[in-house]
């Protein structure tokens, strides 16, 4: 299993700005800060921007949330920080009955979603992504 996750970035100070506001509701916090890294978590580094080393290639990373309240945050929050909308907080039935995500484009590129499961955290199939 994953110990934790880095995303490339081209600015790691923009990045690490955006991701302070859009994973304070999902109940992370800025743990390292470096010039060229800054990691997230709640205890230990999960989840870090990194500053690219080339050309950034869009990747799709998915975080858990505590609660459908916490997924409209998450989304308010990226907006407001400037990603643009990939899709609007809601069920998503193709991918469980309680699969409730919401789906931005961050500043750079990089997909990035947040879920939250009712009753069900059995993994999903890993078909289209975008809602």
């Amino acid at each position: 299993m994953i110990d934790h996750f880095n995303l490339p970035v081209p600015d790691v100070a923009k990045g690490a700005a955006f991701y302070d506001a859009v994973l304070a509701p999902l109940g992370m916090q800025r743990l390292v800060d470096t010039a060229d890294a800054v990691g997230f978590g709640q205890s230990t580094w999960v989840f870090g921007v990194v500053a690219a080393e080339g050309p950034v290639h869009a990747l799709h990373c998915c975080f858990v949330a505590p609660s459908r309240a916490a997924v409209g945050a998450f989304h308010r929050a990226g907006l407001a920080s400037g990603a643009a909308c990939n899709g609007e907080p809601g069920l998503r039935p193709t991918y469980g009955a309680d699969y409730f995500a919401a789906y931005l484009i961050a500043p750079g590129g990089h997909r990035i979603e947040a879920v939250y499961r009712e009753t069900s955290q059995k993994p999903v199939s890993m078909g289209d992504t975008a809602a």
